[in-house]
């Protein structure tokens, strides 16, 4: 019940700025230069399926160790030649090897497009491959199976904020089951798609589907009573959770230089505006050792705690999902009581809470309109809230009433219960709670630090030739054996690659993963004795150190 946060709602947004704004989709839904908004700029374009598996071949280059958590990924159609000729060489150095392999379109969701296939000839390049690019992947074949059926773990993480970096993961998800039980991939099933998808908008269609109001049963359970399960068994849960946190920091690790180049772009260093938090649905699959595997990160994953059954042919209606009542109305009050930014000065502030068409007040003893703050009248009324739209939040939360036309902006009147101590925080601090344990992979968001000091112009996200060669200079990392011109010869190739796959064509100059790539290229020359982590390293502290004495020459000439 979220009576307790005493929040009042605009259903049509307010003329007033707001402390927090819930768009649906993206940060661009509407323009916003204050407060706080529930999405990162970027972070769709970010968590697609070709963008994180090069984040995640970026970091598994640097720690393969580390990484080995995501099945190895090839890009198509441009590594569709590369993908045909590893495969041959691991077929014939292994002729028992016997792989399956998925192929996920880039932009899809909710199981579009996927399919399964034995052998790279099958791959359908008959269509629009080249319009909508894919990523092929290793096929987990020997997932942890209950009551014979696989499932995935949809976990719900919290990226409270990118600079400094916090990390929050809420105590339990959900569980979505197939609905055929589970065999080895054959040439005869890989077409049963409830045999082998774990995707609720695919299995929902299955006539095995079972809705049911158990945490426990049903083809939607909790994570907690799979846990359960797993430990009555005498399985290690604690170390499994420790997986998975690992697993969670390490992908927002290999996610944030990326986020950071969208984030400047849009809100510039110095500059008055908003900052962002985002709630991500990370997709994992245990192995039989128990091993968690991630599949993908939804940026905007679905918060529905209903379903819909049809009652007669055509006719249906929507009936309340306990199970994702249960998991998915605590991540959002949790939320919200993490990024209330009035919190510590309840006593004395009101919060504004808005989204788009949503806004919230928030005040100590009760909430109250506009009108009501000016002849500072409380007036007490009944909580109505409604959280990204009319779906959730029928238990703790009430949809909110249509607004006539012509009605004035005045908020709905609302005001919570009586106060009651909330549960607590289903979402817990993972990060910098345990930054000593997983700094040291953050090497590439350093690469980025360099990338967007010398991008130059506010607003871009690429690279001009100017600002590589300026990068060059102040780190002085020209020499008799690497001209000027070799330069400006790397420069052109890298970026000129990059560009033909068509990462981005808005704008001219080299993208973030160009620049890494052209930096460790840099690294591999200077250093070419020691492992390719260490020799990023190296040139990174270089770098920043002759950065940083360049720097200090300017300060002492501005003093003079």
């Amino acid at each position: 019940n979220l009576s307790a946060l005493s929040l009042l709602q605009f259903p049509f947004g307010r003329r007033l700025p707001c402390d927090i704004y819930w768009h649906g989709v993206s940060f661009h839904d509407s323009n916003i230069f204050s407060g706080q908004v529930n999405k990162f700029p970027g972070m769709t374009e970010t968590v697609r399926k070709i963008t994180l598996s090069r984040a995640m071949r970026t970091m598994r280059d640097l720690f393969p160790l580390e990484y080995n958590f995501y099945p190895r990924s090839w890009i198509l159609p441009e590594e569709l030649p590369l993908f045909v000729a590893e495969v041959r060489t691991m077929k014939d150095s292994n002729p028992s090897w016997k792989p399956t392999f998925i192929v996920k379109p880039d932009g899809g969701c909710q199981g579009d497009g996927i399919y399964l296939i034995k052998d790279p000839s099958d791959i359908r390049l008959t269509g629009s491959i080249q319009s909508r690019p894919a990523v092929v992947q290793e096929y987990i074949c020997k997932p942890l199976l209950v009551d014979k059926l696989k499932f995935d773990i949809r976990l719900y993480v919290l990226l409270k904020s990118l600079e400094p970096l916090e990390i929050y993961i809420a105590k339990d998800g959900l569980s979505r089951f197939c609905t055929e039980p589970y065999q080895e991939p054959t040439l005869k099933n890989l077409h049963q798609v409830f045999m082998h998808l774990t995707n609720y908008s695919l299995n929902i269609h299955s006539g095995n589907f079972i809705h049911s109001a158990s945490a426990n049963t049903g083809s939607k359970r909790t994570f907690s009573s799979i846990l359960c399960r797993l430990s009555s068994r005498g399985a290690d849960v604690k170390k499994l959770w420790s997986d998975i946190i690992s697993l969670v920091i390490k992908t927002i690790i290999a996610l944030t230089p990326e986020l950071k180049v969208y984030y400047q772009s849009d809100i510039p260093a110095g500059k008055p505006g908003p900052t962002c938090f985002q709630i991500l649905g990370f997709d994992i699959l245990l192995m039989k050792d128990l091993k968690p595997v991630l599949l993908e990160v939804n940026a905007n994953p679905s918060m529905r705690i209903e379903h819909e059954q049809e009652l007669s042919p055509g006719v249906f209606e929507n009936v309340p999902s306990p199970v994702d009542e249960k998991v998915k109305v605590a991540v959002i009050r949790d939320t919200l009581r993490l990024m209330d930014p009035q919190k510590k000065k309840r006593k004395d502030t009101q919060l504004i809470y808005d989204y788009s068409y949503l806004s919230l007040h928030h005040c100590k003893k009760c909430c109250y309109s506009q009108s009501s703050m000016k002849d500072k009248q409380h007036k007490h009324h009944s909580l109505k809230l409604s959280l990204k739209l009319k779906f959730y939040l029928k238990r703790g939360l009430c949809q909110s009433p249509e607004r006539a036309p012509g009605a004035s902006e005045e908020p709905l009147d609302a005001v919570p219960g009586p106060e009651a101590a909330l549960p607590s925080l289903c979402l817990k601090q993972v990060f910098p709670k345990y930054a000593r344990h997983f700094s040291y992979l953050r090497l590439v968001d350093r690469v980025a630090a360099l990338f967007i000091r010398f991008l130059g112009v506010k607003g871009t996200t690429k690279l001009g030739p100017t600002g590589f060669r300026t990068f060059i200079r102040n780190c002085k990392l020209s020499n008799s054996n690497f001209s000027m011109a070799a330069v400006d010869i790397l420069y052109i190739d890298i970026t000129r690659r990059w560009n033909s796959m068509g990462i981005d064509h808005k704008e001219s100059g080299m993208c973030l993963q160009a620049f890494v790539e052209a930096f460790f290229c840099l690294a591999q020359k200077k250093y070419k004795a020691l492992p390719l982590h260490k020799q990023v390293l190296s040139l990174l502290e270089l770098c920043e150190c002759r950065l940083a004495a360049v720097h200090g020459k300017r300060l002492v000439w501005g003093c003079g």
